[in-house]
């Protein structure tokens, strides 16, 4: 079993009601409402930063040699289907 630290944080009063009306309802303790939080708050950030990196890896632009390929790419396979009896 993991090894739990206490810690103490600072809110509003508003929040902290809030917070333990939450944690009533779930039938949870306070304690574990914000493990719940944290966790879920966690999993979105890795979530995100994995969506960042994936856009960015399609944000990439063909430089002008992979466009030359491109286009010689294009070329030849439109001379292969040219062949091809449909």
């Amino acid at each position: 079993m993991a090894t739990s630290i206490k810690t103490a944080i600072s809110m509003q009063e508003e929040l902290f009601k809030e917070v333990n009306k939450l944690a009533g309802e779930l039938h949870v303790s306070r304690s574990r409402l914000f493990v719940m939080a944290v966790q879920d708050f966690i999993e979105k950030k890795k979530s995100h930063n994995l969506l960042s990196q994936i856009n960015n890896a399609f944000n990439d632009h063909p430089n002008s040699e992979e466009i030359k390929i491109q286009s010689k790419m294009r070329k030849k396979q439109a001379r292969k289907l040219e062949k091809e009896s449909w």
